[in-house]
């Protein structure tokens, strides 16, 4: 039970920073990348990872035969048949206050404790592109400026 609650409170606080200082409430985003737009796709069926590079080294292969399931709820769950891991998710207005400097996007909020390869996965992700069925993420590192890039795509 504690640990069940200590993800709430850590959930709770992620989202609540990500959503409380927004000084771009007015400001119209691609639709492409609008916030409700990329929460209605990717609650839609499951998802796999094609492609995750960090810091200039591809980590797909961590999250091969495992598939994503967005909850509308925030629950974030990726199943491989033997294994679970769960984590929470959320996509906002992107309020400038990131490590990227860019404003009018979308921050694609994703957040697991364990193990270690998921945990890498642990960021506030600028959604640069969206389809039915593929979302592409970045994440600019605001200590050395390195980019990551994550992307999502659908099961048939």
């Amino acid at each position: 039970m504690k640990k069940a609650s200590f993800y709430f409170v850590l959930a709770a606080a992620f989202l609540f920073s990500a959503v409380s200082c927004s000084s771009n409430d007015d400001n119209s985003s691609n639709s492409s990348t609008d916030p409700a737009q990329v929460t209605a796709t990717v609650t839609q069926g499951t998802w796999r990872i094609t492609s995750f590079v960090e810091d200039g080294t591809d980590h797909t292969s961590d999250f091969t035969g495992y598939n994503f399931t967005f909850g509308s709820n925030g629950a974030l769950t990726a199943a491989n048949g033997t294994d679970t891991v769960d984590g929470f998710w959320t996509v906002t207005s992107d309020d400038g206050s990131d490590d990227d400097n860019s404003t009018g996007d979308s921050d694609f909020n994703i957040i697991f404790s364990t193990p270690a390869s998921f945990a890498e996965l642990t960021e506030d992700w600028d959604v640069i592109e969206r389809t039915s069925s593929r979302i592409k993420l970045r994440h600019i590192s605001g200590g050395d400026g390195s980019t990551d890039t994550v992307t999502l795509e659908k099961n048939s």
